[in-house]
């Protein structure tokens, strides 16, 4: 039984000519979703040795476990970086640029370690229930999150098409947390639980700033749409703020000030000053006993009754 295989065919064959903007035929090879992923997972190795391996890394091994996976991502990452820059200009071959490209991300990787350093600290001094810090590098999801987008961020900065978001996106997929690569993120940065966190790409965010779950920092939904692109739209969170569960901040002309606290739930579109508490008002409440609250039967029918 071919299960009507050649009518499936030929109706998908008329699909692709008729519906346009979803095919890419005839065209270079699009940067691979399978390598990027492989790619961020080879760049935490890289990031935090020992943690990402399945066996155990020897400090006599170390230089040699590195130059090995330097330059296996140095060249799967030039092959990516070359296929995204075809994809946004179909002209020329773009090897040196890419080799350029990944060459210049991988000397940044020290520095990316110095940030990450200060985010594990962070969490490590912020979250009573961290034991340790192998504890907070193992199992938090918001330091992975945040160590995928620090190195995204780099590949963004020197203007690397489409790779960047593709790695944020693979780390959004195995955390439930959204950072845009083009985000600027201080040191001491502290995600706590971390599922539904939205990060915009205009975003910009102090030092030892502390976000629990469900916080959104985005932009407002305007009818320009791609009018806006390359504009701020997202807000700015100053230095040692903290911004509590499922608070949303909204625009890129809000600023919440220094020293700040965001409560729980709070929908903000408006800037807040330094060293301000802003938290929803007073909320009536509703107990009762259920055992003591009567219960009424509907009134019986003929029909019920019969039944």
């Amino acid at each position: 039984m071919d299960c009507r295989q050649e009518e499936i065919v030929q109706s998908l064959m008329t699909s692709y000519d008729e519906v346009g903007g979803i095919n890419h035929v005839d065209c270079g090879a699009l940067p691979s979703k399978r390598a990027i992923a492989t790619l961020c997972e080879d760049l935490l190795q890289v990031l935090f040795p020992g943690f990402y391996s399945e066996d155990a890394v020897s400090s006599h091994d170390l230089e040699l476990m590195t130059h090995e996976l330097v330059a296996s991502i140095r060249e799967r990452l030039r092959t990516e970086i070359r296929r995204s820059l075809r994809l946004r200009d179909q002209g020329g071959n773009h090897h040196e640029e890419a080799m350029k490209m990944a060459c210049d991300f991988m000397v940044l990787l020290p520095e990316v370690r110095k940030l990450l350093q200060t985010d594990v600290a962070a969490a490590y001094e912020g979250d009573p229930a961290a034991r340790s810090y192998e504890e907070i590098i193992l199992a938090y999801p918001g330091l992975e999150a945040i160590a995928i987008q620090r190195s995204a961020h780099q590949l963004y900065t020197l203007g690397v098409p489409l790779i960047p978001r593709m790695m944020t996106e693979w780390a959004h997929g195995r955390t439930g947390i959204d950072i845009h690569p083009g985000a600027q993120i201080g040191s001491h940065f502290f995600i706590d639980h971390g599922t539904g966190v939205v990060i915009g790409e205009t975003c910009s965010i102090g030092t030892r700033v502390k976000l629990y779950q469900g916080v959104g920092l985005v932009a407002r939904s305007l009818a320009q749409g791609q009018a806006l692109a390359g504009k701020k739209r997202h807000p700015t969170i100053e230095d040692n703020v903290t911004i509590y569960a499922g608070a949303t901040i909204v625009g890129g002309d809000t600023v919440v000030g220094a020293r700040s606290t965001i409560g729980a739930n709070v929908f903000l579109m408006e800037s807040v000053g330094q060293d301000m508490i802003y938290a929803l008002g007073d909320q009536e409440h509703r107990i009762r006993d259920r055992k003591a609250t009567p219960v009424t039967k509907s009134p019986k029918t003929a029909d019920s009754d019969k039944a």
